[in-house]
């Protein structure tokens, strides 16, 4: 798994440290991080699109396997 230390370090994303109490600190994505948006909307896409057959499939099943009433 990646995290944001590695994204930071390989540019994707910025980190903003203010100084607060607490401690805040923000992230937003470089100009090459947003170069990937393109991909990221196509899994987004496909992604919709899975839940959706899941979710059919689940409630086929759960139809299918019902109990019966008397």
């Amino acid at each position: 798994m990646v995290g944001l230390s590695e994204l930071e370090r390989d540019g994707v994303v910025e980190r903003k440290v203010y100084a607060e109490v607490p401690p805040k600190v923000e992230y937003s994505l470089t100009e090459f991080g947003r170069s990937l948006e393109p991909i990221l909307l196509l899994m987004r896409e496909w992604g919709d699109k899975y839940i959706s057959k899941l979710l059919e499939q689940k409630q086929l099943h759960e139809v299918e396997f019902a109990p019966m009433e008397e």
